[in-house]
């Protein structure tokens, strides 16, 4: 049960990370590497501020942090016309120097005896088994999702959505591709520089190095997600992101519970969950070809 609980709480924390990949990746349509660079800097930013006494302003400074990361590598993929994946490398690299350089140059940062807001409502409601801790992840995760699903009804967010299906189109009806792309890189950076914070706050530290891996671990989510629940609209795929993230981390717990895997291979499961997500839609697919092929034969054999 502890691990079961534990799992849920890394899956909601996580989840507002796995947010901010499905809407680069799957609204925008654009491949953002720039979310191990935004990770790390909404921990840096977090522990900083926590450390300091303010960690309620924290999550509100690691939003702003990452939604400046994210329109970084936008204005450098739009003015400067450098490819996405490159454009977000480029910020990915200068970030891990910025974020050395908000931690004073160290590696990692201790919160050890610094107030958060997980020992805020742990002290104010005493629930048993770290409930407290769960429920507001999970207030957390419906407030962000709910924050998105509306957002994405607007006309900026609409947008978005429409540069990301066809931006040749966007741009014939007059309507500036650029400006959504940056906005949709900014939005999905702060998700994930929120999540990064929020992490650094239940984890009581920074690491200069956490950052490593979120994409593959965000793209495990969402396409964990939408294997389980489809991809019908926006808000469902919102939902099925933050569920596919809290079962990836059950599946990972569960993976490193059996001692089939040393704690070292926590990357290469990763990649293998990855691998069978994607894989999953094919080999169905596949299958039921196979059996329409079958039955065809059948039929036409008994001709």
């Amino acid at each position: 049960m502890t691990l079961l609980i534990g799992s849920m709480q890394l899956g909601l924390l996580y989840a507002i990370m796995a947010l901010g990949i499905y809407i680069t990746f799957r609204i925008l349509n654009l491949p953002d590497l720039t979310v191990d660079g935004s990770f790390s800097l909404g921990m840096a930013c977090a522990a900083v501020v926590t450390i300091s006494g303010h960690p309620f302003l924290a999550l509100f400074i690691a939003i702003s942090a990452g939604a400046l990361a994210g329109l970084t590598t936008g204005l450098l993929h739009t003015k400067l016309s450098i490819h996405p994946i490159l454009a977000g490398i480029l910020v990915m690299t200068g970030l891990y120097t910025v974020n050395l350089a908000l931690m004073g140059g160290k590696a990692n940062l201790s919160l050890v005896g610094s107030k958060t807001i997980f020992s805020a409502i742990e002290s104010m409601t005493a629930s048993p088994g770290g409930m407290g801790k769960t429920l507001l992840a999970l207030l957390i995760c419906i407030i962000v999702i709910a924050i998105l699903a509306v957002s994405f009804k607007t006309r900026c967010g609409l947008a978005i959505r429409a540069t990301g299906d066809n931006e040749e189109m966007v741009r014939l009806s007059s309507i500036n591709a650029n400006v959504s792309k940056c906005i949709g890189l900014s939005m999905g950076n702060a998700c994930v520089a929120l999540s990064g914070a929020l992490i650094c706050q239940y984890q009581m530290f920074s690491d200069v190095g956490s950052g490593s891996g979120m994409v593959i671990i965000g793209l495990a989510s969402v396409i964990i997600g939408e294997t389980v629940l489809g991809k019908h609209s926006v808000t469902t795929g919102l939902i099925s992101a933050a569920f596919g993230s809290i079962l990836y981390r059950i599946i990972l717990a569960f993976a490193l519970k059996i001692d089939m895997f040393p704690a070292y291979a926590l990357k290469l499961i990763s990649a293998v969950i990855v691998i069978a997500a994607l894989s999953g839609p094919y080999i169905k697919a596949s299958i039921q070809q196979n059996k329409i092929r079958r039955e065809v034969n059948n039929y036409l054999a008994n001709k």
